[in-house]
């Protein structure tokens, strides 16, 4: 009810003409507006977990809001730099992708070509390297693939406590996730151990691994794909080695020197912006990423960015499925942000 009612007041305010001053104001002129997105569904991903992934379609037509509004789409870090200088061009937006999944290089990709628009992918290098699909979010896809009630831990992985899920509840689902990562965690499974784990995993359930993997679900871009991919352009930044920030400080900038290094070595580039995986951070992180020389950082918290923002707290608009296509013209304009805003997310 109350998300209907947002929707018909932001109908009403862009039909009286309030989109069309606030989009040409000196105050929106002086913001940057910058997108987040997590994941292009290659087939179902959407339906799995609306909150981190969208449809292409989806993606086309948010992107032809921006080519039709006229909107200035710029190169992320080109966008931080005119923001804290006061020179931003009117209407100006920043693209980003979190985590660097294959759906990017076959579904987002050809989009941006398409509408010939920069993007930032900000992408997380030990899944790269080791190319198979992603642990944590691969099972929870899995179980939910399953679509199975009463399923018993113990047929799933037998040194499991005792107990029986029904897959097609969302909470149970989450509940079955938990216990598989205690349970690798608790195991020090490494990459090798934890995908030999999700192939088992699938046999149990009656879903084929082979085929997910051969369609890159969950997979993250290959070296070679990042390589092409700057080569034609795409912005790569730091997302952390194992998308993971530890509360110390010694752990946390090896995560960035890795990840740094990965990145360096794919590109030929030395990248130094970062996104907090999963959108959390700490106080303690904003001195050791500017030891580690990280220009600017981005949130998963809703908001638009002003000069006065802090750069290692800068917000974004996380598109999503819930997300219509009048929201999100509202926060092109600036309009969103005069909206009360959710309290602060994390996506994992």
């Amino acid at each position: 009810m109350l998300k209907q009612l947002k929707r018909s007041v932001l109908k009403a305010s862009k039909s009286l003409g309030a989109f069309e001053l606030l989009r040409d104001s000196s105050w929106r002129t002086n913001r940057l507006l910058i997108v987040g997105y997590h994941g292009v569904s290659i087939d179902d991903e959407h339906r799995w977990d609306p909150q981190l992934y969208v449809t292409p379609a989806v993606l086309e037509e948010r992107l032809r809001l921006l080519r039709d509004g006229e909107y200035n789409v710029l190169p992320l870090g080109e966008g931080v730099h005119r923001l804290r200088a006061g020179t931003l061009p009117p209407r100006s937006v920043a693209l980003t992708f979190d985590d660097g999944t294959a759906d990017f290089a076959l579904r987002a990709y050809p989009l941006l070509r398409k509408f010939g628009f920069p993007a930032t992918v900000y992408l997380t290098t030990y899944y790269s390297r080791f190319n198979r699909p992603v642990f944590g979010p691969f099972c929870s896809y899995l179980l939910w693939k399953s679509g199975r009630s009463n399923v018993r831990s113990t047929d799933l992985i037998p040194s499991l406590p005792a107990a029986e899920w029904d897959l097609r509840d969302p909470e149970q689902r989450e509940i079955a996730r938990k216990a598989i990562a205690r349970f690798a965690d608790d195991a020090g499974l490494s990459g090798l151990d934890k995908d030999a784990l999700a192939r088992r995993l699938a046999s149990s359930l009656g879903v084929d691994y082979q085929n997910l993997v051969q369609r890159r679900i969950l997979t993250l871009l290959n070296p070679e794909e990042v390589q092409q991919l700057s080569a034609a352009g795409i912005d790569f930044q730091l997302h952390t080695h194992r998308h993971r920030t530890p509360v110390d400080e010694v752990a946390f900038a090896r995560e960035i020197d890795d990840n740094r290094r990965d990145l360096s070595s794919m590109t030929g580039q030395t990248p130094n912006h970062f996104c907090y995986p999963s959108g959390v951070y700490e106080p303690e992180f904003f001195p050791w990423l500017r030891g580690a020389g990280v220009v600017s950082a981005t949130t998963c918290d809703t908001g638009i960015a002003s000069p006065t923002t802090d750069p290692l707290l800068l917000p974004r608009l996380i598109d999503t499925m819930n997300l219509s296509n009048i929201e999100f013209e509202s926060w092109l304009t600036g309009a969103g942000d005069f909206l009360p805003l959710r309290p602060h997310q994390t996506h994992h």
